[in-house]
């Protein structure tokens, strides 16, 4: 190629390089340059109805970012609790509802906050239940159950008009339940493994603190078995006289013993 021609050659070549160059995507581009707190708040919204978690925390992040100071970076935080929840982040649902009720502890929906919190806590009931099928309950912590429990009672005591204290209290008795179910499994794993004290003491402890709860009445009758087995005759004909009273009918002092039930936490309402 004739000299006089290479250098033209070079110069399209170079040019065509550097407009190429435009047609890549910007790594730093942010479409919501400029958007006001509104449309931010609005898009974030729109991601939430579509399901699109991911994107509506990222939206609500860059409002309370911008915008720190005003109502939508306030409800931001709270919208931003739940979103996390839907997009499988417990951890993060929660630490966002907990810094809500820390920064607005007399805001207007401080209630819900609360209330989502239990509720973050009570949804991963699906997998703690199975305490109930397990063979050794002693590794088990029903954290996030005491958890959801006290978060529901803040709702209760705290704001008994709020529209979530109906709600509350219902789960409130669940849990109840669900904790005192799981001492009576843990007494009922050391009873057969012949741990009796440390059966009786377990026993005793849902006693005294889940009192209406279902199992108290296995409860009760564990603590009979266990005294009874550490030769404690006077406790072992007390515990007797207390399941007798609280329970005449109990299947417990039938023949064959109590008959295979349907378990107390299926009987709810499924879309809890």
């Amino acid at each position: 190629m004739r000299p006089s021609l290479l250098a033209p050659l070079l110069a399209l070549a170079l040019a065509l390089g550097l407009g190429g160059c435009g047609l890549l995507p910007d790594a730093n581009y942010d479409e919501t340059v400029g958007w006001s707190a509104q449309r931010l708040y609005g898009e974030a919204k729109d991601a939430m109805a579509d399901k699109s978690w991911a994107k509506a925390v990222k939206y609500f992040e860059k409002l309370e970012a911008r915008y720190p100071y005003g109502r939508f970076a306030q409800q931001a935080q709270l919208e931003v609790a739940y979103a996390h929840w839907k997009d499988g982040d417990k951890a993060l649902a929660i630490a966002a509802a907990d810094r809500f009720i820390k920064l607005y502890p007399n805001h207007p929906s401080v209630d819900y906050a609360w209330y989502l919190k239990g509720l973050i806590n009570f949804n991963t009931l699906s997998g703690m239940l199975t305490w109930l099928t397990s063979p050794d309950m002693t590794d088990r912590d029903p954290k996030a159950t005491r958890e959801g429990f006290e978060a529901f009672k803040e709702v209760v005591t705290r704001f008994p008009d709020s529209k979530y204290a109906e709600d509350a209290a219902a789960r409130m008795r669940y849990l109840v339940n669900a904790l005192a179910s799981h001492e009576v499994h843990v007494a009922r794993y050391y009873m057969k493994r012949t741990a009796y004290l440390a059966a009786a003491n377990r026993a005793q402890y849902a006693i005294q603190n889940f009192p209406q709860a279902p199992a108290t009445e296995e409860a009760l009758f564990i603590l009979m078995r266990a005294y009874d087995a550490l030769g404690m005759g006077d406790l072992r004909s007390g515990a007797e006289r207390v399941l007798r009273k609280n329970f005449p009918d109990s299947d417990y002092f039938k023949p064959g013993g109590p008959k295979k039930d349907v378990p107390w936490w299926r009987i709810w309402d499924p879309n809890w």
